[in-house]
């Protein structure tokens, strides 16, 4: 109650400060203005949102075109990405640990993959990357935690070095303590960036250097398995006793570093169509379009612990000091050519693309159990290198903005993982907002097991690409969506044909031998069907707000894909303007998913598996109370999180022997500047 109370404190402070602030402003409007016009005669440059623009690498792939940044408030309270609505997770009960998606989300990638993804939420990626242009310096100022427990801090600057060349660099760092011991998670990440177009408008050069270390603690859970008993007085606090208890240096931890290089030219040539030309919005629209992608990537992902096992938590080993290393690097050269045929009113286009791909990657494997040798024995280092040579292809045809069909190709002729294929076509068609839009997809893929299902030089797990033999996943896929915007609906269904999906599991333990106790491997299921369906309906009456999203899943193979049946969000709000200054959201959200298979999770693998208890723990509905806001620049929330937890239940789990996060409070605030 405590917390509730501040919470509301907080959210009357802030509501207070904001009316003062426009009374304020009211007051002083008229000198303001007489000072902002005699201060600004001789300056006619209007800055606004409008004339602050980004691309994306996905966008220019297309054509030239940019997008105005988002200056509202919506959303903005999920700063979280374990607990983003539209991708809910499970993860071990703090920001920033092992994460895994709760929803069926397949991976439609193929060729090398090392199979490591438990932090990939929280990686900066080149192919994210924002390239700016603006009229004046962007920047952005944004951080969540002040006198809270999770610290994250960003900050962005991009800069016109004249009307065609803006360079600009972004640094993101998090420092969390979670909520129970061993739990601390800390990044630096960032990315530095360039973009070139030249006078013709002919030529783009995009450039980025991207860096990640990300360092997360490992507890393996706390040793009281009855945390959310109502006997338990120390619940969600430090009391509570880690089965890892390392500090300092000996702190036991998972750790990415990830370090990239990109590059990317264009050239335009034959004609060229503008719209929109010299505003804000132009697009350059080319006829043939040659390009070059470089990409230089240096993965390290490590393990390290210093401790007895006290509790059993690892395979039976007598092994203290661990330091497992997995070391990758990839350089990929990709060639385009696309080809455009469109008619004078650019309303029917016909387009073409072209590609070829090589990556080169050098692998590496270290498990050191003493970190003061200086040779390693033979067995312990595993060193590789390999290619693979893919084609692409993709033709499509537009007929005006009514119907968009494409096919695509991409297979892997040469290398490592021959034969790996995605071949997927699509189909758009429109009817306006009143009639909505219908989308028909279906893809077919073949691909080849990731590189931690195929071999581990760990160590507590071991296996050999001789001792797996897997064969190449196959995926067969059909869909179908409907959006009507004048409604506020959108509906998805989703049917997948899976041969061969890939997974941890328990090794078998009829006898219950200590030596197999949570020992993992490798395992390959047959064929699996399953049918997703997801549906989104907005509500609106006056000034409230009823959001909502549901999905179902049925497989005939539940237990090992490890998906809840139902999951369900609702989000209710009151928005409003007040004083015309302050835009401003109340709301309350529910969350919800039907119980399932809770995995387990080997930390020095960095896997989630499933074991051989198959438990699956009650699920209750998650509730957070929360408050947005936007004035002039500033965006700001408060959130409740768990708010139910003061009624029922005491807590819950999404991952075995890990409890979820308990009740908190956070707050955060982005400041944009562009004059």
């Amino acid at each position: 109650m405590i917390l509730l109370r501040a919470f509301l404190l907080c959210v009357v402070f802030c509501c207070l400060s904001f009316v003062a602030v426009a009374q304020e402003q009211e007051f002083s409007s008229a000198l303001d203005s007489a000072r902002a016009a005699e201060d600004n005669k001789q300056d006619s440059v209007v800055f606004s949102a409008r004339y602050v623009r980004y691309t994306t690498l996905a966008a220019l792939k297309q054509r030239t075109q940019t997008f105005q940044i988002d200056t509202t408030h919506h959303n903005f309270q999920y700063y979280n990405k374990q607990l983003q609505p539209w991708n809910p997770s499970i993860n071990l009960g703090a920001y920033g640990l092992a994460t895994r998606d709760l929803l069926f989300n397949p991976n439609k990638s193929i060729g090398f993959q090392t199979g490591y993804n438990a932090l990939d939420r929280y990686l900066v990626k080149a192919d994210s990357v924002q390239y700016y242009r603006a009229r004046a310096r962007y920047s952005e100022l944004y951080a969540v935690g002040f006198f809270f427990n999770d610290q994250i801090f960003r900050a962005k600057l991009a800069q016109n070095l004249h009307s065609r060349l803006n360079i600009g660099a972004e640094y993101n760092a998090a420092n969390t303590d979670g909520f129970y011991q061993n739990q601390q998670y800390s990044d630096r990440k960032g990315s530095i960036f360039s973009w070139y177009e030249s006078p013709s408008l002919r030529y783009n050069l995009l450039t980025n250097f991207t860096f990640n270390t990300l360092d997360a603690s490992e507890n393996g859970s706390i040793v009281n398995d009855e945390v959310f008993s109502n006997n338990s007085e120390s619940r969600g606090s430090y009391s509570e006793i880690p089965n890892l208890r390392g500090a300092n240096a000996n702190r036991p931890r998972t750790k990415w570093k990830d370090i990239g290089l990109f590059m990317r030219q264009s050239l335009y040539l034959g004609r060229i169509d503008t719209i929109n030309k010299n505003l804000p919005e132009m697009e350059v629209r080319p006829t043939n379009v040659v390009a070059h992608n470089l990409y230089l990537q240096n993965r390290r992902y490590m393990f390290y612990k210093n401790e007895a096992d006290a509790n059993g938590i690892f395979p039976l080993n007598n092994l203290v000091e661990v330091g497992d290393t997995t070391r990758v690097t990839t350089l990929t050269n990709e060639f385009t050519y696309s080809f455009f045929l469109r008619s004078p009113s650019l309303a029917n286009e016909i387009k073409l693309d072209l590609g070829f791909q090589n990556d080169l990657i050098w692998y590496g494997e270290d498990r050191q159990r003493d970190t003061n040798s200086i040779a390693l024995p033979q067995d312990t280092v595993y060193r590789t290198t390999f290619q693979n040579s893919m084609i692409k292809g993709r033709l499509g045809y537009q007929f005006s903005d009514r119907v968009d069909v494409s096919l695509g190709v991409n297979q892997i002729v040469l290398g490592e993982n021959f034969g790996d294929f995605l071949y997927e076509a699509q189909a758009n068609i429109s009817g306006g907002d009143n009639l909505g839009h219908i989308q028909l997809g279906a893809y077919t893929q073949s691909k080849s097991p990731e590189m931690i299902f195929q071999r581990a030089n760990l160590s507590y797990h071991q296996w050999r690409p001789d001792q797996t033999n897997f064969n190449n996943t196959k995926t067969q896929n059909l869909s179908f969506s409907y959006v009507n915007p004048k409604l506020r609906f959108s509906g998805k269904a989703e049917y997948f044909l899976m041969d061969g999906f890939l997974y941890f599991r328990e090794v078998a333990n009829p006898q219950d031998d200590p030596a197999l106790s949570r020992v993992i491997e490798p395992a390959q299921h047959g064929a699996l069907n399953l049918l997703k369906l997801t549906v989104t309906q907005n509500f609106s009456f006056r000034k409230f707000h009823l959001d909502n999203r549901a999905v179902y899943q049925k497989s005939d193979a539940m237990d090992v894909l490890a998906i809840p049946e139902l999951y369900t969000w609702h989000s209710f709000y009151y928005a409003d303007v007040l004083s015309e200054v302050l835009d401003f959201r109340l709301g309350l959200d529910a969350r919800f998913n039907t119980p399932f298979r809770n995995p387990s999770y080997a930390m020095n693998a960095g896997q989630f598996y499933n074991d051989n208890a198959g438990i699956e723990f009650s699920t209750y509905p998650i509730f957070d109370i929360w408050a947005t806001a936007n004035i002039k620049r500033v965006n700001l929330f408060l959130s409740y999180n768990f708010v139910n937890q003061h009624i029922a239940p005491n807590g819950f789990y999404t991952v075995r022997r890990y409890p979820m996060q308990d009740a908190n409070i956070r707050f955060g605030l982005s400041w944009k500047f562009y004059d």
